[in-house]
């Protein structure tokens, strides 16, 4: 099985091709360029280098969600344009659960938090045991002050990654109760090989759909719908 993984969910912009238990090529840039910029001629230099025929692919995994409204949406209309031109399913990887499974076998609960402006965090909870990731608590946007809280409740130790950990260091550091790390340089960002792995578990059990029916799931307004919304109330 071999599955193409996408995810310009965040900052990060990164592709991935996964066969069966081999990761077969990512390339990752967390850089100033726009994901319109860089997500197509990454592929095709990563799809040069491992001689990769993408009529041969399964699947299109796409980090579905939540993030960037405007990198959500580059990365949507690149997974539908190959899956139409193709004629491949895609697989909707929620990107919280993408950005948790960077630290598969982690001891310690894992806490992806990504930055959604204005306080808020995109972010859930997670364990592992083995290979197998448990959610504790789903992907949702909410303040860094309830999520701190809750992680409190359970008194368990956890570890921080993500582009919200820069944003937030200093109040976990100051509010969290429970023993914390936060996850090194290169598994803390988004990468297109978890999403491509986690998509293979989901095409394997038969949770893809068509390139017409994807839609990202943004979680929240939009920030323009947001201040529309104000400005009318």
């Amino acid at each position: 099985m071999r599955i193409l993984g996408l995810d310009s969910s965040g900052l990060v912009a990164s592709v991935a091709v996964v066969e069966d238990e081999e990761l077969r090529g990512e390339y990752t840039i967390n850089y100033k360029k726009t994901h319109s910029q860089t997500l197509l001629p990454m592929l095709d230099e990563v799809a040069k280098m491992i001689e990769l025929d993408l009529e041969t692919i399964d699947a299109i995994a796409v980090s579905g969600g939540p993030g960037s409204f405007t990198g959500l949406r580059i990365g949507s209309a690149t997974a539908k344009g190959l899956g139409l031109a193709l004629q491949k399913p895609l697989v909707h990887v929620p990107t919280v659960d993408a950005l948790a499974y960077n630290l598969v076998g982690h001891r310690d609960m894992v806490c992806p938090l990504m930055d959604a402006r204005r306080g808020q965090t995109y972010t859930g909870l997670y364990e592992f045991h083995g290979n197998e990731m448990r959610v504790l608590c789903e992907q949702c946007a909410v303040g860094i002050d309830e999520m701190i809280a809750k992680i409190n409740e359970m008194n368990r130790a956890v570890v921080f990654l993500g582009d919200g950990v820069p944003v937030f260091r200093e109040y976990i550091r100051e509010n969290c109760k429970v023993p914390f790390t936060f996850a090194p340089a290169h598994t803390n960002k988004q990468r297109a090989g978890a999403v491509a792995a986690l998509g293979m578990i989901a095409f394997a059990n038969g949770n893809y759909e068509t390139a017409a029916e994807h839609r990202p799931d943004y979680l929240r307004l939009s920030q323009a719908e947001r201040e529309r919304n104000e400005k009318q109330e």
